[in-house]
């Protein structure tokens, strides 16, 4: 059983996994290595990369539908206005006893504040986009996204 990671532990989460240059070819090879992890573990997932609104990376994996896609663009859109993983953004209104789609006043088919999107930060630029993941619950999205980060950066 994984445990429910606070708010504080997210966010340390962000503040250690930064890049020093994102570039086109980090996009392949931390896609390639997301699609790695995804398939040793069998999950229905799709993988999308995004930097500065253009799509980097795709990848569509057996059991994944298009509902994913659809999910993806909706925690997507959460990391790009808010500058944060989306599972930690949720997790934000969780602890003042609320929830996202309660207080953000946003569209909830527009906005999903639920975790598998994670900001792509590098040191001195900020975020410059998202990778994010659809299939599984979603801590598990956002598990498997850090855990790729995590190995990327290492």
């Amino acid at each position: 059983m994984t445990t429910t990671p606070t708010v504080e532990e997210l966010e340390a989460q962000e503040r250690r996994l930064v890049f020093s240059q994102f570039t086109y070819d980090d996009a392949w090879a931390l896609g390639s290595l997301l699609v790695e992890l995804a398939r040793e573990r069998r999950a229905p997932v799709a993988i999308d990369i995004h930097r500065a609104g253009q799509q980097l990376f795709h990848a569509a994996l057996p059991g994944s539908t298009p509902d994913n896609d659809a999910w993806i663009a909706r925690k997507r859109r959460v990391v790009e206005r808010y500058g944060s993983a989306s599972y930690l953004v949720g997790a934000r209104h969780r602890a003042k006893g609320t929830t996202f789609e309660a207080s953000s006043r946003l569209d909830p088919d527009t906005y999903a504040a639920h975790g598998g999107s994670f900001p792509l930060t590098v040191k001195g630029a900020g975020v410059i986009g998202a990778i994010t993941v659809s299939g599984l619950p979603q801590l598990e999205d956002h598990n498997l996204v850090v855990e790729a980060l995590e190995r990327f950066l290492s």
